[in-house]
């Protein structure tokens, strides 16, 4: 068994960088601490095909520190991490490569806690915990908090329902359509409690078969997933990769209103003032998909009975959201922005 090589890169904006290798299992991945000023970083392990070195890095980087304000939005004692490995989750991960990484956790001795995120799931986090500690998103253990999917997806519902009741006037779905892009573990989720609320569906996925079936179980409609942000719909809901909200995508959005599971949805900090002077309501992307952190954040502090600390978390984030949009109505600015200005005063403290 051999340790992977830590290399510690240069950061100007993150606490500590690293690119992760190991020869023998095929292991080329970055691991990113953006904050451990209110806690420990915490955030999930991705894994997928990227274009370049350059790319996984810039995703790292971006995740970790969304994870930073996703954290502090939530109120946890926790700040902000990220793990990417590169290479198909479909053919490349071994048990061989987990155990590695989970090596590379183990080394940081405590500075990251690492769960699972896209190309990710809980028996994968069940190898990593073979070799390290700092793991969560398990099946089988005294705390152990499952896949965090279907409470990121309870979430994205709330900050739904909180933006309809500001746009529509109601929380009520019934008959509402939401265009949902990316039917992974949590936009399946989320389809599938839109569908119970008596939402329409359109539904797209990189994955064909997986868009047809699951159109087929919600009685929803295909759209092309390059597309389905254009789509005649009353909401849209980014659950894939980041940087959808563009200067290209903004002016081809019908939705009157955003809000989604994916990360970092905003290309820039200018799309959200694009999105703002065309009237489209953007609920800040960390807030809506807090829940699937907090769900791992009663795992990682041991919370003994999780289930009504994790509802009052949803909750507390509901109530964070509508205050935010109502603050930014008044304040006459995009909600992103009025969100990061709140964040970043609470990223600066200790959790108490």
């Amino acid at each position: 068994m051999t340790q992977p090589v830590l290399t510690r890169l240069t950061s100007t904006t993150h606490e500590e960088v690293y690119r992760v290798e190991e020869a023998e299992s095929g292991l080329h991945g970055f691991i990113a601490l953006h904050s451990t000023v209110r806690g420990p970083a915490a955030g999930g392990l991705r894994m997928r095909v990227y274009g370049s070195e350059a790319a996984a890095l810039d995703d790292v980087l971006n995740l970790s520190r969304g994870m930073s304000y996703k954290n502090a939005a939530a109120g946890l004692p926790l700040g902000g991490g990220k793990a990417v490995i590169m290479g198909d989750p479909t053919t490349a991960k071994t048990p061989a490569l987990l155990r590695a990484m989970g090596r590379a956790v183990e080394a940081l001795a405590g500075r990251y806690w690492t769960a699972e995120d896209m190309g990710m799931a809980p028996e994968d986090m069940a190898e990593i915990a073979r070799v390290t500690r700092f793991v969560a998103g398990r099946d089988e253990g005294r705390h152990a908090s499952g896949d965090p999917s279907p409470v990121t997806a309870r979430g994205v519902l709330g900050a739904i329902k909180v933006g309809a009741a500001r746009v529509y006037g109601s929380r009520d779905l019934t008959g509402k359509t939401v265009a949902v892009q990316g039917l992974g573990h949590v936009g399946w989720h989320l389809c599938r409690m839109l569908h119970d609320e008596g939402a329409k569906l359109i539904v797209a996925d990189m994955n064909p078969a997986r868009a047809a079936t699951t159109a087929q179980e919600f009685g929803a409609q295909v759209a092309d997933p390059a597309a389905v942000h254009a789509a005649e719909a009353d909401i849209f809901a980014p659950c894939a990769i980041g940087g959808i909200l563009n200067a290209r995508t903004i002016p081809q959005i019908r939705a009157k209103m955003v809000a989604g599971a994916a990360n970092n949805q905003l290309a820039s900090e200018a799309d959200a003032d694009r999105l703002h002077a065309r009237g489209i309501l953007y609920l800040p992307d960390y807030v809506a998909n807090g829940g699937g952190i907090v769900n791992v954040a009663a795992e990682i502090l041991h919370v003994e009975s999780p289930a009504p600390w994790v509802a009052e978390k949803l909750a507390a984030l509901e109530t964070t959201m509508e205050r935010i949009l109502a603050r930014a109505e008044g304040e006459g600015t995009s909600p992103a922005h009025l969100a990061d200005r709140i964040v970043e005063g609470q990223m600066l403290r200790q959790a108490g």
